[in-house]
């Protein structure tokens, strides 16, 4: 599995993980949500993923977008 798919599905996981906190426990849990989302976005523009530099050093194998 390649550091593009690992970040994607790290967030989905982390937005569906909000989205049911945020439902069933508090509404704060949006917050994180929000958090994600915002990070998505900047490294859209950016290429800056901490999540991707973090894999990278771990030995994983770099996809198109992180490469």
């Amino acid at each position: 599995m390649s550091i593009d798919r690992i970040v994607l599905a790290f967030a989905g996981t982390m937005v569906l993980l909000g989205l049911a906190l945020g439902y069933f426990v508090h509404s704060g849990w949006y917050l994180l949500v929000a958090i994600v989302g915002a990070n998505l976005l900047q490294s859209a523009f950016t290429g800056f993923c901490p999540l991707a530099i973090f894999l990278k050093k771990l030995g994983v194998t770099a996809g198109a977008a992180f490469g």
